[in-house]
C-alpha cells in the first residue's frame, strides 16, 4: 500500500500522523510513505527525522481580519490556494497512493482537495474540539471526518461522515516507565520532574513567567525541571538566565524537546498549553497538568479543550495574565507536596483519554485503502 499525509504549521499537528504512519509501517512492512507540508514549516524538520520523505507547497493561512493589510494577505493566500492544488495533484499524480490522510493545518486543504478530486480514498483527522477553518473547507470534499471529542460531531453539516476516534499519539510514548525514562534521562530518581512545554514555537508570556519562575525555583527548588521555550523563544530565554546555574538547579532549558516521549514519561506534573495532541498525550500516559491555554487561537478552542480535563479532574486551568510566577511556582510546589493529589489527577487523566485512538485511525486507514 501507499500511504500520503499532509499536515503541518505545529507539532500538534504532525505529531498525530507521524503516530498513525509508524503503526502502518508496523503492520506493512512493503508499505510506501509520501508527507506533503507547507515550505519552510516545522514539518520540513520533523517529519525527515522521523525517517519519512516529505515534498512541500507554497501555501499560506487566512487572516480572520478585514483590515487592508489582512486583506491583502489573504489576496495573497487565495492566489496560492490554486496554485498549491496544482502543485499538489502532481504530487499526487506522481506517488498513486492508496489514501490521503491529513491531520491538520492549511496545507491539508491543497492535498486532499487534490487527492478528492482525483478519486482516491480521503480523510481528514481534527483533533480540537472546535473544527478549524481548513476542515470546515474540506468537510464536503473528504470522505470521512476522525474528531477527537464527542461533541465536535454536531459541528459538521453531515454527521454521518463523522467518527469519534481520539486523537492518535505515537507508541514511544509508552515505551518505558517513569523511573527508566528518568534513569535513561540521568535525573535524579527521588527528585520530581516537572516539564514546561508552551508549543512547538514558544510563547512569549509563558516564557517570561518560566524565566522568572526559574530563577526563584533556582535557589532550593525540590525537582527538576525542563522547560522548552520553543524555537522562536530559546535565545531570549538563554540570554536572560545566563547568570542562573541551570545545571546545578537542575533545570534544562531547550529550543525544542525532540525527545519528547522520554521525557513526558518521566514528568511527574507537565505545565503546557492545551493543544489537542498535548492533550491526548497526557491523558495516554496519565500525567497531572497545570494548563494555561493559548488566547490566540480560533474560537478559544484551547480554553474548551482544557476544560474538558478540568471537568474530569484530571487538570488545573489557567488563565495567561490571570496569575504570575509565583504564584504559579506556590501551585506547582503545593501539589508536589501532595502525592494524593498528583494520584488522583493522574487517573482522572487516563481515564479521560482514548487509548486506543492510534490503532483505530489505522485500522480505518488500512480499510479504507483495500476498499479504495
Amino acid at each position: 500500500m501507499r500511504y500520503l499525509f499532509t499536515c503541518g504549521g505545529t507539532a500538534g499537528h504532525i505529531n498525530p500522523a507521524l503516530a498513525v504512519a509508524d503503526r502502518l509501517k508496523e503492520l506493512d512492512r512493503d508499505a510506501a510513505f509520501l508527507f506533503v507540508g507547507a515550505s519552510d514549516r516545522m514539518e520540513t524538520d520533523l517529519v525527515p527525522r522521523a525517517g519519512y520523505e516529505i515534498r512541500t507547497v507554497d501555501v499560506s493561512n487566512f487572516r480572520r481580519s478585514l483590515s487592508p493589510s489582512a486583506v491583502a494577505y489573504n489576496l495573497g493566500s487565495l492566489k496560492k490556494a490554486v496554485s498549491s492544488t496544482r502543485e499538489a495533484k502532481k504530487i499526487v499524480k506522481a506517488f498513486q497512493p492508496d489514501i490521503a490522510i491529513g491531520t491538520g493545518g492549511y496545507v491539508c486543504y491543497p492535498v486532499l482537495k487534490a487527492a478528492s478530486a482525483l478519486s482516491i480514498p480521503t480523510l481528514v483527522h481534527e483533533s480540537n474540539a472546535v473544527p478549524g477553518l481548513t476542515t470546515k473547507m474540506l468537510q464536503d470534499d473528504v470522505d470521512r471526518i476522525l474528531v477527537g471529542f464527542e461533541e465536535s460531531r454536531k459541528n459538521y453539516g453531515d454527521p454521518t461522515k463523522v467518527i469519534v476516534t481520539g486523537t492518535p499519539v505515537r507508541g514511544a510514548f509508552t515505551a518505558c516507565t517513569k523511573a527508566e525514562a528518568k534513569a535513561r534521562l540521568g535525573l535524579p530518581a527521588e527528585k520530581p520532574l516537572v516539564v514546561s512545554v508552551w508549543g512547538s514555537l514558544g510563547a512569549r508570556h509563558m516564557n517570561g513567567v518560566m524565566t522568572e519562575l526559574i530563577r526563584l525555583a533556582a535557589p532550593d527548588a525540590g525537582f527538576t525541571l525542563i522547560h522548552s521555550a520553543g524555537k522562536g523563544g530559546y535565545d531570549g530565554v538563554a540570554e536572560a538566565l545566563k547568570d542562573v546555574d541551570l545545571a546545578t538547579a537542575g533545570m534544562d532549558v531547550r529550543p525544542y524537546i525532540y525527545d519528547m516521549p522520554l521525557v513526558m514519561a518521566a514528568a511527574d506534573l507537565v505545565l503546557c498549553r492545551a493543544g489537542a495532541s498535548t492533550l491526548a498525550e497526557l491523558t495516554l500516559l496519565g500525567k497531572p497538568a497545570i494548563i494555561v491555554p493559548s488566547p490566540n487561537v480560533t474560537n478559544n478552542h484551547q480554553e474548551k479543550n482544557a476544560r474538558v480535563l478540568e471537568h474530569c479532574g484530571g487538570a488545573k486551568v489557567l488563565l495567561e495574565g490571570e496569575f504570575t510566577a509565583e504564584s504559579l511556582l506556590s501551585d506547582v510546589r503545593a501539589l508536589l507536596q501532595d502525592p494524593k493529589a498528583l494520584a488522583s489527577m493522574a487517573a482522572n487523566m487516563k481515564g479521560a483519554g482514548v487509548a486506543d485512538a492510534t490503532e483505530r485511525i489505522t485500522q480505518m486507514v488500512l480499510e479504507m485503502a483495500k476498499e479504495g
